[in-house]
């Protein structure tokens, strides 16, 4: 007989975020209410004591935070999906953390209807739910962990000693999570749980000095358009950072 699986469960999460349909949700954020409990085994972090054996849950709440507020989704469906996708992702090894077998995700908008009723959706997922795909790149690898027409999330991992070149995009808004602690953004180091958005035609640039894999959460609106990445040159010296915010 199996064992059950433990639980770790965030619980009243509140964010201001663009979800909807219509032109006035698609202009103003609205305040949503997230929960979700991840089911794992953490018997070796209770042994060990060790933040690498569980779930780091202040992380966690900044990588959700990240994608509800830069993915600007049409539908509850969609966002709460993405959110699922996310969690179940295999951990990389610039952010240790134990794998996250299933998921409950539960997405509320509370002001929808005017008070009246509050639109909520729950939804569990298992880590065969998602068939993820990888893309080998110059620079390393990108996960497609969830996609619309409107938007994409992805986990861009550079590898060890490797420069993913300064690119813009014509017709892609693009906001990036830092997840790793060994990146050199624009020449200069950045610390993890910072984000940035590029608008079009800005040109930025990684760069992972260490001896492993380094990652970052993008987000595409719309869906990433692999013609639209155009390398650009341009000296290192010269390239600034729009100002980040701070995830974790």
């Amino acid at each position: 007989m199996s064992r059950q699986l433990d639980r770790l469960s965030l619980r009243g999460m509140r964010f201001d975020c663009i979800v909807g349909l219509f032109d006035f949700e698609r202009n103003t954020p609205q305040p949503v209410e997230l929960d979700v409990t991840l089911h794992f085994d953490t018997r070796e972090a209770a042994l060990h004591g060790k933040l690498v054996q569980t779930v780091d849950y202040s992380r966690l709440l900044g990588e959700l935070r990240f994608i509800l507020t830069a993915s600007r989704f049409r539908l509850l469906e969609s966002a709460a999906e993405a959110l699922a996708a996310w969690i179940l992702v295999p951990p990389s090894a610039d952010a240790p953390r134990p794998a996250v077998e299933e998921v409950d995700v539960r997405l509320s908008k509370l002001v929808a209807l005017s008070g009246a009723a509050v639109p909520t959706l729950e939804i569990h997922r298992c880590q065969g739910d998602f068939a993820m795909k990888t893309e080998t790149k110059t620079f390393g690898f990108v996960d497609v962990v969830f996609e619309t027409r409107e938007c994409g999330v992805y986990r861009e991992r550079i590898s060890p000693k490797t420069v993913l070149p300064t690119h813009v995009h014509q017709h892609l808004d693009e906001s990036e999570l830092v997840l790793g602690s060994g990146f050199l953004l624009q020449g200069q180091p950045v610390a993890a749980g910072l984000a940035h958005t590029w608008p079009r035609g800005f040109p930025h640039r990684y760069e992972n000095l260490t001896d492993i894999e380094q990652s970052f959460m993008c987000i595409d609106r719309p869906a990433f358009i692999h013609t639209d990445e155009v390398e650009v040159d341009v000296p290192v010296s010269q390239l600034t950072r729009p100002e980040a915010v701070r995830f974790f």
